[in-house]
């Protein structure tokens, strides 16, 4: 089981109501789970307050989830997990409904994102893709070196051991031949937990041509190479890691164990669920928290923070529903010595304004980011095994970084294994149109298969710089089935994105140009996500890496919270996660998320420490 029997994996809201915790969490996701973890270590009384029904506490309700995706008609991130009116969470075509406002997000422009995120035990991690880079040294200097964004609280090498740590964690798949570049250092004789994946065969046959390429850009020249990304998911583990003690997965790789997790079996719907649960999600780690006695409540949605006249929080009022298809809840209040919000970037700055908390830097839900997705999409001259691997095993990165960053965006090229699904909706899209094309019988399975095993997508994910009129807000005008004020984003690409949009789409065509692939890359006016730029028309999707809605800082003027994510109003209140990032680079943010939670749970184990002796401790 993903949660051991015996664990205390539930409480009740009667015992809540009588409990003055160490610690109260709002969310169940990876920063949620990493500071229960942590500080559960420490002895320290948690409780985490999950909004989702956590139907994936055990092996057979994992399975219900997978079930629920292949049944499904309509196949996304988020088809295993049911739309519940009790705590909605954004699904990719809500951005088609934007006009009626049917879709969870209130999205008011210019741009409309089909950003999404998963209200489940264990967050958006339950249907992440599992790319786990770290960010670039240079990331955390955009402001010195180039003068771009706001700047760092921290560098590389505060977060260096972090990273590391969260490595170890999730047990992450990776050569450190192949991640030692951009700056990016290793200590000295470091190997990844487990060894990396193997490249697939569609990546070797895009490295075969497209290696050696070079690039002018910004007065550099840039060597392209294709390399294997670092992967969250169970591959060989690394006998030389821990200085020769090896490495032992959280989750097996031993078919006797199959209820815990195999080893990477090259599933191409990992996205959103692995059926073999190798890919790591955040229900593993707090499964270890809850069985040293950290109580969860479920089915528990923050209503609002509750604050005293000094500005101390003293409570989280949430809303329990009763089953997930009804309206109906009970009011509860959750109690602490400290607060953690670790939600995502869109939730912790929604609940923090329906709560009304102070916000005298008026940045609180500003400064929205998210990677803008540029695809581009052909068919190869020859068959490369697309649908052959995990959903994307390798890509471009030479270009993350470099003086070019002072006029435009960087950006990170994936070369994706599952062919055009997310441009087009293939293979559905390919097999109406061949039919329409008069092919029948074994003619039919013919053109789907050849056309299908020599698609190219590749996903330019772009760098965004954050900017004050991108928002999340509140309005009493939309809430959802439990009376809860809904987000409303504001959104907008800013031309120095635009700028990395446009050099990578003639990028495309002229790697495209050196594989021999036909381009079939459109951007119709008509869908949402069209952006026009100097002339010609894009579209951008989002990338569901939300950040910088509470960015951190060193002073209250400037920033929300602190270096180690406690908010500058109320010093018994911590906004953890993405939000709190203030630049985003070209990593995916969950590594960096996680290793800015652990340094939060650290702080914190220090600052409870301090505080112990007015207090007596409640037991858990």
């Amino acid at each position: 089981m993903i949660f051991p029997q015996g664990a205390s994996i539930r409480t009740t809201p009667a015992a809540v109501s009588e409990t003055v915790y160490d610690v109260v969490i709002v969310g169940g996701g990876i920063c949620g789970a990493v500071t229960a973890d942590h500080l559960s270590r420490q002895g320290r009384s948690v409780l985490v307050l999950e909004a989702g029904p956590a139907n994936d506490l055990d092996i057979k309700d994992y399975e219900a989830y997978l079930t629920e995706f292949y049944s499904a008609a309509s196949k996304d991130n988020q088809s295993p997990y049911p739309a519940y009116p009790t705590s909605p969470m954004p699904r990719s075509s809500d951005a088609e409904h934007r006009a009626d406002d049917s879709g969870y997000l209130v999205q008011r422009g210019p741009h409309t994102t089909d950003t999404t995120y998963t209200r489940v035990l264990g967050g958006t991690t339950m249907h992440w893709e599992a790319k786990i880079l770290r960010m670039l040294p240079e990331d955390f200097q955009l402001a010195e070196r180039y003068q771009q964004g706001p700047r760092w609280p921290v560098d590389y090498a505060d977060l260096e051991p972090l990273y590391r740590e969260m490595e170890r964690e999730i047990g992450v798949s990776a050569d450190v031949g192949d991640q030692a570049y951009g700056g990016i250092t290793f200590p000295r004789d470091y190997v990844f937990p487990m060894k990396g994946l193997p490249p697939s065969y569609l990546d070797r046959v895009v490295a075969r041509d497209v290696d050696g390429t070079r690039v002018q850009l910004g007065g550099e020249e840039f060597e392209l190479k294709v390399r294997p990304f670092p992967q969250g998911r169970n591959g060989i583990p690394n006998p030389a890691y821990d200085h020769g003690r090896g490495f032992v997965p959280v989750g097996a790789v031993s078919t006797h164990q199959v209820e815990e997790g195999e080893r990477c079996q090259g599933n191409n719907n990992c996205v959103p669920l692995c059926p073999v649960q190798a890919k790591y999600h955040a229900g593993k780690t707090l499964s270890r928290a809850l069985q040293r006695g950290v109580d969860m409540l479920t089915q528990a949605v923050a209503h609002q923070v509750h604050t005293a006249e000094n500005g101390r929080v003293e409570s989280i009022e949430y809303r329990r529903y009763r089953h997930p298809g009804s309206t109906e809840f009970e009011t509860g209040f959750a109690r602490g010595r400290t607060y953690v919000l670790a939600t995502n970037a869109i939730e912790n700055a929604r609940l923090m304004l329906a709560s009304g908390l102070q916000n005298r830097s008026d940045l609180v839900g500003r400064n929205l980011m998210d990677h803008a997705y540029l695809l581009t999409w052909g068919l190869l001259p020859e068959v490369a095994g697309t649908g052959r691997g995990t959903n994307c095993t390798s890509g471009i990165v030479d270009l993350r970084g470099g003086a070019f960053r002072r006029e435009q965006a960087s950006f990170s090229t994936d070369i994706h294994n599952d062919g055009w699904g997310w441009a087009t909706g293939s293979p559905i899209t390919d097999l109406i149109q061949i039919v329409d094309d008069g092919t029948r019988g074994f003619d039919l399975r013919r053109a789907l298969v050849d056309r299908i095993s020599r698609q190219l997508l590749m996903a330019h994910m772009i760098e965004v710089l954050p900017e004050r009129h991108n928002t999340v807000t509140v309005d009493p005008a939309f809430r959802d089935g439990l009376g809860n004020l809904r987000p409303v984003i504001t959104f907008e690409v800013p031309d120095y994105s635009m700028k990395g949009a446009a050099f990578a789409r003639s990028l495309s065509k002229r790697l495209f140009a050196r594989l021999g692939v036909e381009d079939f890359t459109e951007y119709p006016s008509d869908q949402y996500g069209f952006v026009e730029f100097e002339g010609q028309g894009y579209r951008i999707l989002g990338g569901n890496h939300l950040a910088g809605t509470h960015i951190m800082g060193t002073s209250p003027g400037t920033s929300v919270v602190d270096d180690v994510q406690r908010s500058w109003e109320h010093d018994n209140l911590y906004l953890v996660g993405g939000g709190s990032m203030p630049t985003i680079g070209t990593a995916n943010i969950t590594l960096t998320a996680a290793a800015l939670t652990l340094r939060t749970a650290r702080h914190l184990e220090r600052e409870l420490a301090k505080q112990d002796q007015p207090y007596e401790l409640a037991s858990v």
